[in-house]
């Protein structure tokens, strides 16, 4: 039927709308066997395209990273281990198709598969297979005399254009239970009362648990992995160490690399309960700034009503860095908290969704290349279909795309003594068209700095936003202050001087440390200006004592306490004990950087209200040695 003028006029009315309540700008998709990426605008045009190496084909997921590099797993020819999806090498490649970064993990021992995740640091998570021989496989307990397959995640940190270091690994052969074999590894009396290991002789084959998504939460320091034939979804602690990833403590979970969660079939672990999970891809956490936050998701094939295919998430029962759950019993809650269901073809294999800022979610049909966005309500507003299956889809804003894709603030260091600098650092994107504003709380620092110098008196989190033009991106920091130990004073004991503090003493010799003077007291062996500082156990020192002044051993008690007071001071600082020093003494103020910001000739009272507010080291000199160093702290 023509199109008449009307007609024409309502239908870019409806496009018009249905485009307005989509979140985002691009699309990014990868034919899965496919030498091509692409980034699609919502109305359908390809806004940017990569073409790879004729013979190095997409394996399976690929994700665009901050400045237009393209992340993405490769099918490599020649793996030892066999089936799909087979991968064995990951790379980045730029904006103009050149490849950045292209690392081989793939021998006779192990080889990745499957999906990959970015860090926020610039490390990679993979999936890998690692081979056990029959007799290892029988050792553990299992069942059957067979080589089995079981994975393990590694974090690569990449190193030039080929290199890459693991830093951390995590193996599934280190958790195993079975209840068969008292004599054999990994006995146990009851499968049901340790979910947090993985019954070997449930669904046992070579290609045993077939991790296919994997997923990071930075906020709770956490792994989330998928596993086809288990038909679960499952979460780790990354804050272990790869000893403790072995074990069955450590960590901020206190549990090693044991299972902290796991969802979706409760058979697996011989718990009574509904199986959800149909063949599960894609595991994920709802991303931070979305409805659901933290929200568990998976891609359930054929999970849905008639075996149609559907976008499951659920509500863990965490607790702290831990989850809850009633020994013997299957992990909360009894079903998924949010569905969706797509009513097409439904796709055995595969697929995947991403939950959305403004509440729509984007789903991909792989074997169908479908792929659509629906809102909160749960209508279709937008929809493309490619040729060949599509593993993954995501959505970008063009502010990602175009380099405002991330802020990632840290401090350096993170943990200070109170009264010391740390520079805060800003990572992203940067050029000269930047403009940076930080903020603080407790409120009272602004800067515009890129990577300002801060020296809080409590524990502080600070506030970044990188802008440029229209976009713009955040991110927060806190630094830790370990409050300062206590000033020690000084009493004279016959001919020794003792501190206050009976532990962590320094003794100083007209503001120079004297080497191994670390007791409560201390024989002075010379004429000068003694001070002492208490420093604990987290490396923190105490402000220097007030001086002593003296001439000689014999007249060590005819003495006179030498300091600044009154610290914090609005303006005028006094300087008791001038006195008793010989010839003229200079003072000289230094900023904490170490830059002299004011000298004089010292007297008993000194008004710097000149200064800015701030914390300053002052140094009063005798006959230009110096005898005594103090911090004063100048409020207005």
């Amino acid at each position: 039927m023509k199109i008449t003028g009307i007609y024409l006029i309502l239908l870019l009315l409806i496009n018009s709308v249905s485009l307005a309540q989509s979140y985002g700008d691009y699309t990014l998709y990868s034919p899965k066997n496919s030498t091509k990426a692409y980034l699609v605008a919502l109305g359908g045009a390809t806004y940017h395209m990569w073409t790879m190496s004729s013979n190095k084909p997409t394996g399976y997921s690929s994700y665009l990273l901050p400045g237009g590099v393209l992340l993405r797993t490769v099918a490599k020819s020649g793996n030892y281990f066999t089936g799909g999806p087979i991968c064995g090498e990951v790379q980045k490649v730029d904006w103009n198709g050149n490849v950045i970064w292209d690392y081989v993990y793939s021998t006779t021992e192990y080889c990745t598969h499957h999906d990959i995740c970015p860090m926020p640091d610039g490390n990679v998570l993979l999936i890998a297979y690692e081979t056990r021989t029959p007799s290892q496989v029988s050792a553990a307990g299992c069942s059957q005399n067979i080589t089995m397959w079981p994975d393990k995640i590694v974090e690569i940190e990449p190193n030039g254009t080929t290199g890459g270091t693991v830093v951390w690994e995590w193996h599934a052969w280190d958790h195993l239970s079975q209840s068969l074999y008292p004599a054999k590894a990994n006995y146990v009396t009851s499968i049901v009362n340790h979910p947090e290991l993985l019954n070997i002789n449930y669904k046992t084959q070579k290609d045993w648990l077939h991790m296919n998504g994997i997923d990071y939460n930075e906020q709770l320091d956490q792994i989330t992995f998928s596993s086809h034939y288990m038909n679960e979804l499952y979460v780790i602690d990354h804050s272990t160490t790869t000893a403790e990833a072995a074990s069955h403590s450590g960590g901020k979970s206190g549990k090693g690399g044991d299972l902290l969660y796991r969802w979706g079939n409760p058979a697996a672990y011989q718990a009574s309960g509904t199986t959800d999970f149909n063949v599960i891809h894609d595991a994920h956490w709802v991303p931070q700034g979305c409805p659901r936050a933290n929200y568990l998701a998976g891609f359930n094939n054929s999970g849905g009503s008639g075996g149609k295919s559907c976008v499951d998430l659920i509500s863990p029962p965490y607790d702290g860095y831990i989850y809850s759950g009633t020994p013997g019993t299957a992990y909360a809650p009894a079903t998924y908290s949010w569905r969706h269901t797509y009513n097409g073809t439904p796709t055995q294999n595969e697929g995947n969704s991403q939950q959305l800022p403004n509440g729509n979610t984007l789903v991909n049909i792989s074997f169908s290349g479908y792929m659509y966005e629906i809102d909160s309500n749960q209508n279709v507003v937008w929809s493309k279909t490619i040729t060949g299956i599509n593993t993954s889809a995501f959505r970008y804003t063009s502010c990602y795309v175009n380099s405002i894709g991330y802020a990632k603030a840290t401090a350096t260091p993170s943990s200070i003594c109170a009264g010391t600098f740390t520079q805060l650092n800003v990572q992203g994107i940067g050029g000269s068209d930047y403009a940076y504003s930080w903020t603080s709380n407790p409120a009272g620092f602004t800067s515009t700095s890129q990577n300002p110098l801060v020296s809080p008196l409590t524990t502080t989190t600070y506030y970044v936003t990188i802008t440029s033009g229209s976009c713009n991106a955040s991110d927060s920091i806190e630094v830790i202050v370990n409050p300062l130990p206590t000033t020690p004073s000084i009493t004279i004991h016959g001919d020794s001087l003792y501190s206050s503090s009976s532990n962590n003493n320094q003794w100083y010799l007209d503001a120079e440390l004297i080497p191994g003077a670390n007791q409560a007291y201390y024989f002075p062996q010379e004429a000068g200006s003694y001070q002492v500082a208490v420093i604990d156990n987290a490396g923190c020192s105490s402000a220097l004592s007030d001086a002593f002044m003296y001439t000689s051993i014999a007249q060590i008690q005819s003495h006179t306490r030498l300091c600044f007071y009154p610290s914090p001071t609005s303006g005028m600082l006094y300087l008791q004990g001038l006195d008793q020093l010989k010839g003229t003494a200079t003072l000289t103020f230094y900023a904490i950087t170490g830059k002299i910001l004011l000298s004089a000739i010292a007297k008993d009272s000194q008004d710097i209200s000149r200064l800015s507010p701030g914390i300053y080291i002052a140094k009063l000199f005798n006959k230009e040695k110096m005898v005594l160093t103090q911090k004063i702290i100048l409020i207005k």
